[in-house]
């Protein structure tokens, strides 16, 4: 007998406006996901476009101001609508609460004004592809002099993004007082769970980083519309100084996108090893210290730009460093396997890989870390692979694998699981051939950005293509295997995966009010004594 009835959930308010106006933040949770979802797909054709002008030499499917246009909408569109927001705005809003045994976040409404700017700078960004002189073409970094005298909608597209990073502070504010002010009775610090640490140290760095990047990109208008010359050297200003300012919040940005994901493995790991996660408190420890270290470390995007070699060693060093918390996390999640009960569920599939692809751009990472490397590699293709490993490779795989882990509950309903393993197959095969041949071609000399490119380039672009079709099947048969799930797959109980922590102890779906009695906490979050899976 299952539990998971339409009655007494909170799907059962009808009507749009019941929805807009929500404060109930498991509401707000789903819109958020299903506006990423959505943005994730335009994202994804964006990319699909790109690689498929790049197959070849030359002009293949668009022209060069065309090209300039869709990486820069590829890159504005999944970094600040897609991978920030992703699983901290999506997932920790339907979680944080029902994980901390609270019926919603501390400030509702305030989650509400959260959601309405996003939606507010999305809808602004969009403006920006079909108003004015045409979409922005200065890449996602919005680097000057370029940004400050092009006549593409520069001005519209940091408009949308400056509001967008109010909408995550305002987001980070609230977990930050949610987890201090309203975890369940018997949950202290040490049995948080470790999706709530990582939440914790995302919403700090969220906090404290966004308002330099609302600060850059207010200095950029500026410098646009009232010509004040802050970055332009003929008055007097700096450029390097754009690119201080903006890598001291888009480096820690990098730690807000990966921090949830990780939380989000550390969750998964436990439950198919059927075993307490390995060195809790050094996870939970890491998370901060990576909040920590990964804001000292900005200046490693700039060996090139000019600086002593003093401050080369420096942050060089403090790139190292920050390395280790996550290499922690790493060796911690395998010492969780080693002579666990495992399950190959696919949650955990989607976990697996997200260890290799993450651990394959981590690696990569310190080929850029290092001073020596990282002038031979600096603005190649290298620098692309790179990036997708972690963020495409991390934090998509960890939304993928938050998907399957946690959609059960939202919608009471399982999907085909081995429909789903067989696409995170595929999406590990496809993701490797899409992202390995830009290492080598990075190494061999191939400038990232580029239109055009010399013939000797052309096979390992042939290649990276071909892997972004495989990547777009696996794609798709996730999508298309979860929308089916969610509708029309068996309902499940409770706690189909056996899991501990306080989200699976209410029904699935979970009401309104989230626990029909106060949930009182007794025990760790991965202590798994006494639980079984109910379906």
């Amino acid at each position: 007998m299952t539990e998971s009835t339409a009655q007494g959930t909170f799907w059962d308010k009808r009507g749009l406006a019941s929805w807009l106006f929500t404060t109930d933040h498991k509401r707000i949770g789903m819109l958020y996901l299903w506006c990423i979802m959505a943005f994730f797909a335009i994202g994804v054709v964006l990319g699909l476009l790109i690689r498929l002008e790049l197959i070849a030499p030359g002009q293949t499917i668009m022209g060069q101001q065309a090209y300039n246009a869709t990486f820069t909408l590829h890159g504005v569109i999944m970094i600040f609508l897609v991978v920030i927001p992703s699983v901290p705005a999506a997932f920790g809003n339907i979680f944080l609460p029902l994980q901390l045994g609270a019926d919603d976040v501390a400030f509702p409404r305030l989650n509400m004004f959260s959601w309405w700017l996003y939606a507010i700078g999305a809808v602004i960004a969009l403006a920006a592809l079909f108003t004015g002189d045409g979409p922005p073409d200065t890449g996602w970094t919005f680097y000057v002099p370029f940004s400050a005298v092009t006549t593409t909608n520069v001005s519209v597209a940091v408009t949308a993004v400056f509001i967008l990073g109010f909408s995550s502070i305002l987001t980070g504010m609230n977990f930050v007082v949610t987890i201090h002010r309203l975890r369940a009775e018997g949950m202290t610090w040490g049995r948080l769970p470790l999706f709530g640490w990582s939440l914790y140290a995302t919403a700090w760095i969220q906090v404290l980083a966004t308002p330099i990047l609302g600060i850059t990109l207010l200095l950029i208008f500026a410098e646009r519309v009232l010509g004040m010359g802050i970055f332009d050297p003929s008055r007097g200003g700096d450029p390097i100084l754009y690119q201080h300012l903006f890598w001291i919040y888009s480096h820690p940005a990098v730690y807000i996108m990966i921090l949830p994901a990780m939380g989000v493995i550390s969750e998964i790991i436990p439950v198919f090893a059927r075993k307490a996660i390995f060195g809790y408190k050094t996870i939970a420890v890491s998370s901060l210290a990576i909040a920590f270290a990964g804001s000292l470390v900005w200046a490693h995007h700039m060996f090139v730009s000019g600086m002593s070699d003093t401050a080369v060693m420096v942050f060089s060093l403090l790139t190292f460093i920050v390395a280790i918390p996550s290499a922690v996390k790493v060796f911690n999640w395998t010492s969780t396997l080693y002579k666990g009960s495992i399950r190959l569920e696919p949650p955990l599939v989607y976990a697996l890989g997200f260890i290799f692809l993450f651990t394959m751009g981590g690696i990569t990472g310190l080929v850029l870390g290092s001073a020596g490397t990282d002038i031979h590699v600096h603005d190649t293709y290298f620098v692309v692979g790179h990036f997708h490993y972690v963020i495409f490779g991390g934090t998509g795989f960890g939304m993928f694998a938050a998907l399957h882990y946690w959609l059960p509950k939202v919608y009471g309903r399982m999907y085909n699981k081995k429909w789903a393993n067989i696409s995170a197959v595929i999406l590990v095969i496809g993701m490797n051939g899409l992202y390995f041949p830009m290492y080598i071609l990075g190494l061999a000399g191939m400038p990232r950005r580029y239109f055009d490119y010399l013939p000797q380039y052309t096979s390992m672009h042939v290649a990276s293509t071909v892997g972004s079709w495989i990547t777009a099947v696996g794609l798709v048969m996730m999508a298309v295997n979860l929308w089916v799930g969610m509708r029309s797959g068996p309902r499940v109980g409770r706690n189909p995966w056996g899991a501990a922590t306080l989200e699976w102890r209410t029904k699935s779906p979970p009401p309104t009010h989230n626990f029909d009695e106060e949930p009182i906490v007794d025990r760790g979050p991965y202590d798994f004594k006494g639980v079984q899976p109910d379906a």
